[in-house]
């Protein structure tokens, strides 16, 4: 048979196209699988928002109307499930202080040793302390990895397992640490057995503040989503003319810190624990972040140049050490306003919790100078 150019340039070129083709399509579909793998490593150090949005309403409650604590029931009038600070409001903040401060959510994406821990260390209190502003002064701390949304897996979740809760941590590589924070976990009875069944060495910090302040913070909180809630007045009193206040009242009951402490050491040894002054964080935020990086046995990375102060906020805003960047501050759920409160009611909640504090100081060596 005579040889045809034509005929072998007509079998050879579809062939050939063929094979271009499909090199093509397993250069795209190894991209694709690339992408999908870098995704997937970053979000899993970002909140997980579809936590966040099931579970909207229980963000910060401190005591579950469904529990009792070892004080008796909490009355929680002003502290239901709708009684929170907005998630919503907290995803903003959370995403936009995680794309601007944390700079290592991309470093070690691509590493295969990272794997999702139980948290070593955890901010068990309290709410309105300055527990939020803890958590993201931490996650300025290359050695730390820290979840932003508040799991409350060992008062609330409990039931769903150890490993649902390792699900809910960022992925840290060796010699990170991994951390939450919960501010109802000081407050609920069950949760110190919880925590040492899962780790007895669990580091634990809870940021503690004036607790007629912190009364009137969480009040001043619900009020600006339930304005028709009566006055903080009427609520601290069981019997306002007999002066009787009224402790199942969550409010002041979060603020008795010795009462809590104590079922705390029945698990815990006090070195494990470190309390840190809400005042101080403010006042002083570089300093507290020392206390705090030295007990969890960290470099101190976190210092006096990542803060600025923000006068018309009234609390530290953070910043990058380097550049001329705008300093970034917490969100608009933070540093409201508080009522004006009777001073003879606020003198009467002193005279109340003297007695709680002068405990609480004694059992921690450390005055907080709130008398």
């Amino acid at each position: 048979m005579e040889y045809s150019p034509i005929l072998h340039s007509l079998h050879v070129v579809p062939s050939s196209h063929v094979k271009n083709k499909l090199f093509v399509f397993f250069i795209m579909l190894s991209l694709w699988v690339y992408m999908i793998y870098c995704c997937v490593g970053y979000c899993s150090t970002m909140p997980n928002l579809a936590y966040g949005s099931v579970n909207r309403h229980e963000n910060d409650a401190e005591v579950d109307n469904h529990q009792e604590s070892s004080l008796g029931a909490s009355r929680d009038l002003l502290n239901n499930e709708n009684d929170v600070d907005s998630r919503g409001e907290e995803w903003d903040e959370i995403r936009g202080e995680a794309k601007a401060l944390d700079d290592n959510a991309m470093s070690g994406f691509l590493n295969e040793s990272e794997s999702k821990k139980l948290p070593q260390a955890i901010i068990i209190g309290v709410k309105k302390g300055g527990t939020r502003a803890l958590l993201e002064f931490l996650r300025l701390h290359p050695d730390i990895r820290a979840v932003g949304a508040e799991p409350h897996f060992f008062d609330r979740n409990y039931d769903k397992g150890l490993e649902w809760y390792r699900e809910l941590m960022p992925k840290s590589s060796e010699g990170q640490l991994t951390m939450e924070k919960t501010p109802s976990y000081y407050v609920t009875k069950e949760v110190p057995a919880r925590i040492y069944t899962m780790s007895k060495d669990t580091k634990l910090i809870v940021v503690v503040r004036d607790p007629v302040t912190r009364a009137i913070s969480d009040y001043t909180q619900t009020r600006s989503k339930k304005p028709e809630i009566p006055s903080f007045e009427n609520l601290t009193f069981k019997n306002m003319s007999a002066g009787l206040i009224d402790t199942t009242w969550s409010a002041v009951q979060i603020g008795m810190y010795a009462k809590h402490l104590e079922r705390w050491l029945q698990f815990f040894p006090m070195e494990q624990l470190l309390f840190v002054s809400g005042e101080r964080l403010i006042s002083d935020p570089a300093g507290e972040m020392a206390r705090v990086q030295d007990f969890l046995r960290l470099r101190r990375v976190v210092t006096e140049k990542h803060f600025h102060f923000n006068p018309a906020k009234g609390f530290p805003c953070l910043k990058r050490p380097e550049g001329n960047s705008k300093p970034h501050c917490l969100g608009k759920t933070k540093g409201r306003t508080h009522p004006n409160i009777d001073p003879e009611v606020v003198q009467r909640l002193r005279d109340f919790y003297k007695p709680f504090n002068s405990k609480f100081y004694q059992m921690t060596g450390h005055d907080f100078g709130w008398d």
